[in-house]
């Protein structure tokens, strides 16, 4: 048997590679991954019954075509960036992480480079983008799989691109989905408790943030103050100022990277209005954690002389202590309340909405329950009086719901909004 070393030097003498025995064809390495549900060493004899010509994994077993490796996910990162010719070496790749704001400031960072003519490619929760080309994305995942991560990499250096930007998360760095990639900035944002149903403790969480941006060559932490107006609130003023400290590493001058700034559009879900006949302001916010919802809701209150009307649930099997922080923090800045769905998995809906009820101020009685987020969004719509102000919070950009803790039903609050008006 050849050493990893040897492997990674002769991948291409190998016809393909995946961490999935269902997709092994012949000639294929086949990396067997621990996962949450399922451990992949439970299919190494399928896969090399399809034909596997080399199947790599953590445990000791004596069988012919195998080798052992101390950690399979950092094996197939490596593996992945060989097979795909290193792409991470070829460009510049600025990584940002962070509990809110790494979606929109990979945009401001994508649409700095691009708007100055630096050819730069994106990849995140809402979609990838290769050039001018847009893969949408919009499901319960920020960072994609290790594999699928370097192939979208080759494709940006084999389109001529210099730049990529890719959003980070928790989950993405401590499963290793960026393994064998070089980053040469890493941006954070800020770091909040969230999460805690898998990391545990919010000490752990900040472990795993802290270690990705030590990885990389350049780093840079987002400020708590700003003097910008660019954007609508400021949170999205601070996500600027990272995403401009970020591109003056690059060489941009702060000022060309500001005036860059002036056509820049907020990324799908983000404060998205929905334009209407019925006098009424309609907002969509991917806002799901207690400090996002916070802040908000606290600009929206702003934009509205009328009543504010929030329309959010939390998602199940997900960080239960957050659920009272949420209701306290709505009962405080919203008008009324519709507490309903979003993505309750295998947990009960009303259920969760008590948990949200526990935390409201017992003065606050404009709350309504309604599990459905669809008839949720139905009754916030109707209740509402021209001048006032709907926010419809959690979703975002996102195209699917999990109602059962197994399958994602298609869902889209804006599809659903515009379908009610």
């Amino acid at each position: 048997m050849k050493s990893f070393e040897e492997i990674i030097e002769h991948v291409s003498s190998f016809r393909g590679l995946t961490d999935d025995s269902r997709k092994v064809k012949k000639g294929y390495i086949f990396v067997a991954i621990k996962g949450i549900n399922h451990d992949g060493h439970d299919y190494i004899k399928d896969a090399l019954k399809k034909g596997a010509s080399l199947v790599i994994g953590e445990e000791n077993l004596q069988i012919n075509h195998y080798l052992m490796v101390s950690d399979s996910r950092d094996a197939l990162g490596k593996i992945a960036s060989a097979w795909y010719g290193n792409p991470s070496k070829k460009l510049k790749i600025i990584g940002v992480t962070g509990t809110k704001g790494k979606t929109t400031t990979c945009y401001l960072i994508h649409h700095i480079l691009t708007k100055l003519g630096r050819k730069s490619g994106l990849v995140t929760s809402i979609a990838a983008k290769i050039g001018k080309y847009e893969l949408s994305t919009g499901f319960h995942v920020t960072s994609p799989n290790v594999v699928s991560l370097h192939e979208l990499l080759a494709k940006m250096v084999k389109r001529g691109l210099k730049y990529a930007v890719i959003e980070v998360s928790s989950h993405g760095i401590d499963q290793k989905r960026i393994a064998g990639v070089e980053f040469d900035i890493g941006v954070l944002t800020n770091i909040a408790p969230e999460h805690l149903d898998y990391h545990k403790t919010f000490e752990e969480y900040q472990k795993i943030k802290k270690t990705f941006i030590k990885s990389c060559k350049q780093k840079i932490v987002a400020p708590k103050k700003t003097n910008l107006h660019i954007l609508p609130g400021k949170f999205n003023n601070l996500d600027a100022e990272a995403a401009i400290g970020a591109v003056k590493m690059l060489g941009i001058s702060r000022k060309d990277a500001i005036v860059s700034l002036s056509s820049f559009e907020l990324p799908e879900g983000r404060l998205m209005r929905i334009n209407n006949n019925l006098g009424i302001h309609i907002y969509i916010d991917f806002a799901h954690t207690p400090e996002s919802l916070e802040a908000v809701l606290k600009y929206l209150r702003t934009k509205t002389k009328g009543r504010l009307i929030s329309v959010f649930g939390c998602a199940g099997e997900r960080d239960p202590y957050k659920r009272p922080k949420m209701g306290k923090i709505a009962s405080k800045i919203s008008d009324e309340v519709i507490l309903t769905a979003e993505d309750p998995r295998s947990e009960e809906v009303e259920k969760i909405i008590t948990n949200i009820r526990a935390g409201m101020d017992e003065k606050f009685k404009n709350v309504n329950e309604i599990p459905d987020r669809e008839e949720a969004i139905k009754f916030a719509i109707k209740m509402a009086n021209k001048g006032d102000l709907v926010a419809i919070l959690g979703k975002g950009h996102e195209k699917s719901m999990n109602l059962d803790g197994i399958h994602e039903t298609p869902w889209s609050d804006k599809k659903v909004v515009e379908k009610i008006i």
